[in-house]
């Protein structure tokens, strides 16, 4: 799940020099927009500071899950579209998002902007009817800046809503280079040699173990216990049966899938290897995913699988360093394909208005990728955007996950249960994580989910 949550206690957020971020800000779209399935409007609002005239004065109301202390970094990317359009970003973060943003639509009070960090949640507000498709302008720049399957991601029955917006990287293990050195061990590079030093670390050491998780995350409890399934179903199958499954093309209880389920009930199950720092396996369900990882530290765990945004997650003062303090190494894979699970979010609007579209272009530019970049100097953010500079990226964890994301031999498929509808994907899929992680048996998991599968 692409989901953005409180990450530290405490964030060291540098002054930005908006000044200079302003020379980016006054967009650089063709004045030549493709046609769309919005196909009403055609004024090119890639040139949002030529339309200073038109906007100055307006509000434009978001809607997100990306709370305190992240919030100070996206509003700060807004701050050279404000100034060279006068138009003000209200901006509003909210833990409980995915719960409240379906209810907000019942009741008539939805944002102008909206980010979504799961297409399945998408398609469920696109349903509501009352969701506004992609400008011209926005889908001329999603074709010149992101790949066709992002594209695919925010498109709802050939119809393009969203542009993408931040994107991770979920394939990692974080663990503690200077404990790997001190106790001699080196980097897996392949499933099997994970496995190996998993069962070493648990002979090695009885005071820890070899890994520590955390699947607590309020109303979105279960939620990494899903990224483990996922990340498991492109390692023991292929690219083609993720999108099946992904697609309920093949049911839920898939023999493949059970394969991936109990290959994560072998680490995370069993009570030689988890939970490190916290207790038994169980403890995994009310450990949440901000401290999952953080018995590293302190020698009590030493492997924890969590996506690229968990770099933002240390406390301060931690060296987040191929040699230092944490790091974070690629989940192996199991055969000769270098499969990479992802996520991001998406940008919906709910609002047919100049100043909307106007700010929705900025998103989906290079120049609003830059400007986020500039403007997250502790690190732990990343975009698909093609026009992303990695050198504005300051954090050597944000450009190897750069790398990880455009090589040319990895297989990247976006987070499965976000493509899922959002009863299952946002819904049982997790609940049955939860209860599979305290002790349900593996078949009852897997049939519970494919029994709540919409059947339309």
């Amino acid at each position: 799940m692409a989901l953005n949550s409180p990450r530290r206690t405490a964030s060291a957020f540098a002054g930005v020099a908006v000044a200079s971020l302003a020379l980016a800000a006054c967009g650089g779209g063709s004045s030549d927009p493709s046609g769309s399935a919005a196909g009403t409007d055609t004024k090119d609002y890639s040139k949002w500071c030529d339309l200073k005239s038109e906007l100055q004065g307006k509000t434009v109301t978001v809607y997100t899950s990306i709370i305190a202390p992240e919030d100070v970094q996206q509003k700060n990317s807004y701050k050279p579209f404000e100034e060279c359009t006068g138009v003000t970003i209200n901006y509003q973060g909210d833990k409980e998002f995915e719960k409240n943003l379906p209810q907000r639509a019942q009741t008539g009070t939805l944002p102008d902007v909206a980010y979504i960090p799961q297409p399945g949640l998408l398609k469920t507000m696109v349903d509501t009817g009352k969701a506004i498709p992609a400008s011209d302008s926005v889908i001329k720049l999603i074709d010149e800046n992101f790949g066709p399957d992002w594209k695919k991601y925010g498109t709802v029955d050939d119809t393009v809503y969203s542009a993408p917006l931040g994107a991770n990287v979920k394939s990692y293990v974080w663990y503690s280079p200077k404990k790997f050195a001190e106790k001699g061990y080196t980097v897996p590079k392949t499933w099997d040699e994970l496995m190996t030093l998993t069962a070493k670390i648990a002979a090695d050491d009885a005071a820890a173990k070899p890994w520590c998780a955390g699947f607590g995350s309020g109303t979105a409890t279960g939620w990494p216990g899903t990224d483990w399934v996922e990340d498991l179903v492109l390692r023991v199958a292929d690219k083609d049966t993720y999108d099946k499954w992904v697609e309920h093309k093949i049911p839920f209880n898939d023999p493949k899938i059970a394969e991936a389920l109990g290959k994560a009930a072998a680490i995370l199950k069993d009570p030689k290897y988890s939970n490190g720092g916290y207790g038994a396996p169980k403890t995994i369900a009310t450990t949440t995913f901000q401290d999952g990882g953080l018995p590293i530290l302190t020698g009590k765990c030493y492997m924890h699988r969590q996506a690229s945004f968990y770099g933002t997650m240390w406390p301060k003062g931690t060296k987040v360093a191929a040699d230092g303090d944490a790091w974070a190494f690629y989940l192996p894979s199991m055969n000769d394909t270098k499969p990479v699970l992802g996520g991001g979010e998406f940008v919906l609007t709910f609002r047919d208005a100049p100043e909307v579209k106007a700010f929705a272009a900025y998103l989906a530019s290079g120049d609003w990728a830059n400007n986020k970049a500039k403007a997250t100097p502790t690190g732990g953010w990343l975009s698909a955007n093609k026009k992303l500079d990695p050198a504005n990226l300051v954090s050597p964890l944000d450009k190897q996950s750069v790398a990880i994301l455009t090589d040319p031999a990895a297989v990247f498929r976006f987070d499965g249960s976000d493509l899922m509808p959002s009863s299952v994907g946002a819904g049982s899929f997790w609940t049955e994580m939860t209860n599979w992680v305290t002790g349900q048996d593996d078949a009852t998991t897997l049939a519970n989910i494919e029994k709540s599968w919409p059947t339309s």
